[in-house]
């Protein structure tokens, strides 16, 4: 497995690569691998024929205040886990080696990036949206792969690629689940184990519409405030947002329709959770 660290060592072997005349997979990370990442890892190996991963807590996603600076960062347990998953290369870069001066270019999706944690994390989606165009151009790969976890990265995301005719197709893959239905993260290691009992709340409301839509329920009002009840039976969990919304557009919806995308943002303790599911209204 190649570990590169710089750009020009990741351009060098993509090169190498594709005048072998071999097709590459890009799974962008923050590290913190889990079994989340590694399925992204399969999905990549199953239709590219050469996998890279990127490693890189990318600082301009972080807002004050937020965990960037405590942000786990197991380098050499990733590596392992890259390697024993078959990944081709890593690429590991330093934050000088990502924004070796002050950047004044940033890409900014609008609409998509303003709603849902959009108002709890203003500018969280520039800097998602400048490292991924970043990353794309230096990595150069066919495909890249995101989880479904981060539903409104993954939004932001395929807007970008598409306005900007990117030469790279994005796959979303499912959220990966505890056995408990929890959504795997790396930010369920900061838990403490009652907190990470009760975060279950978060899957067990969204249940819960999904339940009420295949019931018939089309009011999005009556479906979040019975969703928001649930949520409620963990006095710890403080709500940042409840939310149905056009799947694509990412717009808030009055009524359940076609495919929609029920959203909960919130914390318990220090710890910001995110889950979501996807629905299509027409055939639930």
């Amino acid at each position: 497995m190649q570990v590169a660290k710089t750009i020009a060592e990741i351009r060098a072997w993509v090169r190498r690569t594709r005048a072998a005349g071999k097709t590459v997979g890009f799974v962008p990370t923050m590290g913190a691998l889990h079994v989340g990442h590694v399925s992204l890892v399969q999905a990549a190996a199953a239709q590219c024929d050469c996998v890279v991963v990127s490693i890189f807590v990318n600082p301009t996603q972080f807002g004050p205040g937020e965990d960037f600076e405590k942000y786990p960062r197991p380098l050499e347990k990733d590596l392992a886990l890259c390697e024993q998953n078959g990944v081709d290369a890593v690429f590991a870069p330093s934050s000088s080696e990502m924004y070796p001066r002050e950047n004044l270019t940033w890409v900014t999706v609008q609409k998509v990036s303003e709603p849902l944690c959009g108002r709890f994390r203003p500018g969280h989606f520039r800097g998602v949206a400048t490292v991924c165009a970043k990353l794309f151009n230096i990595v150069g790969a066919d495909r890249a792969f995101f989880g479904q976890k981060d539903a409104q990265q993954v939004a932001v995301i395929q807007r970008m690629v598409a306005d900007l005719n990117m030469p790279l197709e994005i796959v979303v893959c499912p959220t990966v689940r505890e056995p408990d239905g929890l959504a795997v993260s790396s930010r369920n290691q900061y838990l403490s184990p009652q907190e990470r009992r009760e975060a279950t709340v978060i899957c067990r409301s969204l249940q819960r519409s999904a339940e009420l839509i295949r019931t018939g329920e089309k009011d999005a009002a009556r479906i979040t405030d019975q969703m928001r009840e649930v949520l409620g039976q963990v006095s710890a969990f403080q709500v940042e947002y409840v939310s149905i919304v056009d799947a694509a557009s990412l717009e808030d919806l009055p009524r359940v329709q076609g495919r929609v995308l029920i959203a909960v943002a919130g914390r318990l303790g220090s710890t910001r959770l995110i889950d979501n599911i996807v629905v299509d209204a027409a055939t639930k």
